[in-house]
């Protein structure tokens, strides 16, 4: 998979904790328990102001809060803790008559959890490889079993612990119990990284250490279970296999997180490991990946000028790195290698002219000229975008899009010669069979490179994500898990009882091109078009731009203009806003909620030009656009006036945060999930690490026309004097990229500066867990962001 460095996956990616439904019922609106003499509102608390002013460029500024970031201050955090404590108990007053209502949004959402579940086995050479929950514990086991054992295997509950009584042999094989990591770990067991060797011998991962605050690695022998006793590395961000699993390459971080030295460790040997490479300049990242045949490890390193891809020689990691490719500036570029031919997909300029998409290029390993020539694989059409590349050894797979629509075609290799450059149709690309309404196509770890099955997971705002294996050699496809919302279970099928059991859907498929392709019968897909609909909208913005704008509702529940709705945003990073279906917003969809999706400038899915025009002295128009599509939900009567909620995760906290401060009476209310807030002082003084592409997002704070713009922009640094505010949930975490403090000095000057309202609160949600590695508090923390709107919005 070639469109974003995915070397290994995390633990909230690989375990799939898909939900249960157990039934649709008719929900009432939130009514407020009735008394004869309600009580008077609790008062919020107020936090010490202690202002110090800052000088930047041509500007002075006073912060009353800046205190609260002040780490090293014994002081300040003893203030910072009681100033906490003053906040959780004002949320719980504000929010203690929705208690019932959160207990019955948590047994909804948590009805639809199945937690006796194993994610999809992976065949990767003779094994299959799957992770599975057991019964009344927390975090997951990882597990292997041949694939020639038992293929009529369909439950890891049967046979009992993995044991086949009829044949007498056990069948499974537990390579890591993250319940026992977490009390390795001080209660955690949050997986960055994990790889298991080419010969399926050794498994290299990360585990976060918490109280040091990085990812430490360890590598343990599948063969006995042990711990080997090296490497043993803390602050780890990548590693690669090579040698044929004899020896680990391993990335580690400097005190600032930069990734900058890499590292060789000779598996089973007590000699030290070798340094193979440092970069001592402090803007210069280094990033690896083995190519997935194993022939090579290529070496990314880039800074905000230049970006070089690498190879190192698998088979003799020690020979030295080899330049292959080079570009001016942060562009995305990554290496795979296929039968002597390197390719090459990247978005780096043509000719020095900014290209909108990606490309594919390919090259022979051996190549003698120098500087190296590429060539272009296929001349894509006109309207066709790659958006991501997958390999296997017999075949080249697409991810595409045409507009909205979402595809995926495969292509035989090896590629014929040729001369000149042709176009993709001329190489007869197959498209494959896909639902209505895809929002997202994200491959599959794909590890085994010879097999002519590849897996991908089919995303659609109406649709539980499906897992789907597409065999390329004849386009049959299986869903292999998917939450079953209509039939109150979820499956997990596979070995010869998954042919037999969907055999009937999954007839030879005649090869198509894309505009033969028809979306497939949502009944074979488990589609909840029937129930949920889902509308595709362009919204002009200030300038004319045309947004894209999804919106989803309940057929049944829907009421028509006086449906309160709930806007997500996210609009940075060129990363596309996430609109998979969550069952957790069926508790609202079923209620007669509207959920609007906002495809702003500045995220994914439009281009580099799309994102280019939402970055840096750009980001105006971001938040613009948001602006924009809640101004039309609500003039278009799609949502009723004064029942409209923004949503905001990270940085899509900062793009609703900067909503409101343009236009407070445009929301009733909001939800900011550990938000990104503070732009000013986070850029120009920066607490946590910063990466270079937070300033390539956010702008250079010593360039001062980008730092004007920073202050423009920046949602603490404009709140609206006397302005009355909607209600605002702002949920943080001391485990977060953004300190808590940004959620907490944005909480304290609005509730300084606008108009106090007891009916528009300003909360401060705090979580001292990663939640989104427990699915427990998953539920807990989506039941309270819930009862929220509706108290706010729907009472």
């Amino acid at each position: 998979m070639l469109r974003h460095l995915r070397t290994t996956v995390r633990h909230r990616s690989t375990i799939i904790l898909w939900h249960h439904h157990n039934h649709y019922h008719r929900s009432a609106k939130y009514n407020p328990p009735k008394t004869a003499n309600p009580p008077s509102p609790p008062k919020p608390p107020k936090a010490p102001q202690k202002p110090q002013t800052f000088t930047f460029h041509d500007v002075t500024w006073e912060d009353s809060y800046s205190w609260m970031s002040s780490l090293q201050d014994k002081v300040a955090m003893r203030h910072m803790d009681m100033y906490m404590e003053q906040e959780e108990k004002y949320t719980e007053a504000v929010m203690s008559d929705t208690e019932r209502l959160q207990t019955k949004l948590q047994s909804e959402m948590a009805s639809r959890l199945n937690f006796d579940l194993s994610t999809p086995p992976l065949r990767w050479g003779p094994w299959l490889y799957y992770r599975r929950v057991e019964e009344g514990k927390q975090y997951p086991v990882l597990c292997r079993r041949l694939a020639s054992l038992n293929e009529e295997f369909i439950s890891h509950k049967y046979p009992s612990s993995g044991f086949d009584f009829t044949s007498g042999k056990r069948i499974e094989q537990k390579l890591l119990d993250y319940n026992q990591e977490a009390e390795r770990f001080g209660g955690y067991a949050y997986e960055e990284l994990s790889e298991i060797s080419p010969d399926h011998k050794f498994l290299a991962y990360t585990m976060y250490d918490k109280d040091n605050d990085y990812f430490k690695l360890s590598v343990r022998n599948l063969n006995s279970g042990a711990l080997c006793s090296k490497p043993h590395a803390n602050r780890v961000s990548n590693l690669a296999w090579v040698k044929d699993g004899q020896a680990l390459l391993y990335v580690i971080t400097d005190e600032n997180k930069r990734p900058y030295r890499i590292y060789c460790s000779m598996i089973g040997s007590t000699d030290e490991d070798v340094l193979l490479l440092e970069e001592q300049d402090e803007n210069v990242y280094v990033n690896i990946r083995h190519t997935k045949d194993f022939h090579f490890v290529t070496v990314n390193t880039f800074s905000p000028t230049f970006s070089k891809v690498f190879l190192i020689n698998a088979a003799d990691p020690f020979s030295g790195m080899n330049l292959v490719w080079e570009s001016e500036g942060i562009v995305h570029c990554v290496l795979e290698h296929h039968q002597g031919y390197l390719y090459l997909f990247t978005d780096a300029p043509k000719d020095g002219q900014i290209i909108d998409s990606h490309y594919l290029l390919r090259s022979p390993v051996d190549s003698s000229s120098n500087p190296r020539i590429w060539e272009n694989v296929f001349i894509a059409d006109q309207n066709l975008v790659i958006e991501d590349v997958d390999f296997c050894n017999s075949h080249l797979v697409l991810i595409t899009r045409e507009g909205r629509k979402y595809g995926i075609c495969s292509v035989a290799l090896p590629l014929p010669g040729w001369k000149q450059a042709i176009h993709l149709r001329e190489l007869q690309p197959h498209f494959l069979p896909l639902p209505k309404h895809v929002c997202n196509i994200s491959p599959g770890p794909n590890y085994d490179y010879y097999s002519k099955t590849m897996r991908f997971t089919i995303s659609s705002p109406v649709m539980p994500d499906a897992v789907v294996d597409y065999d390329l050699s004849n386009g049959k496809w299986n869903i292999v898990q998917q939450q079953n919302m209509l039939h109150e279970r979820t499956r997990i099928l596979y070995g010869t009882a998954l042919s037999s059991a969907i055999a009937e859907k999954t007839t030879n498929v005649k090869f198509s091109s894309m505009n033969d392709v028809k979306s497939e019968d949502g009944n074979l897909w488990n589609d909840l078009s029937e129930f949920y609909a889902c509308e595709h909208h362009d919204v002009s913005s200030y300038d004319g731009a045309m947004v894209p704008l999804t919106i989803v509702y309940s057929r049944k529940n829907r009421k028509d203009n006086q449906s309160p709705g709930l806007l997500h945003g996210h609009g940075a990073y060129g990363e596309i806003l996430d609109k998979r279906w969550r069952s957790e917003l069926k508790s609202l969809l079923d209620r007669g909620w509207i959920v609007a999706y906002a495809d702003v400038r500045g995220g994914g899915g439009g281009g580099k030009k799309w994102h280019h025009d939402g970055r840096r002295t750009k980001k105006q128009n971001s938040i613009k656009d948001y602006i924009s599509c809640a101004k039309y939900l609500v003039e278009k009567e799609i949502v009723q006036e004064n029942k409209l909620a923004g949503w905001g995760y990270s940085v899509g906290g900062f793009l609703v945060a900067s909503a409101i401060n343009c236009c407070p009476d445009l929301f009733r209310a909001a939800v900011l999930k550990v938000p990104f807030l503070d732009a000013t002082n986070t850029l120009l003084y920066p607490i946590l690490p910063l990466m270079a592409a937070d300033y390539e997002e956010f702008g250079y704070p010593g360039d001062i026309d980008e730092f004007h713009a920073i202050r423009k922009f920046s949602p603490y640094d404009n709140i609206q004097k006397d302005a009355l505010y909607p209600a605002v949930l702002v949920s943080s975490s001391f485990n977060t990229r953004f300190g808590v403090w940004e959620a907490a000095k944005w909480v304290a000057r609005v509730r300084e500066q606008t108009i106090y309202d007891p009916k528009h609160p300003i909360l401060l949600n705090l979580t001292i867990d990663i939640v989104e590695e427990n699915r427990y508090l998953q539920c807990k923390e989506s039941a309270m962001e819930t009862a929220f709107l509706l108290k706010t919005v729907d009472s």
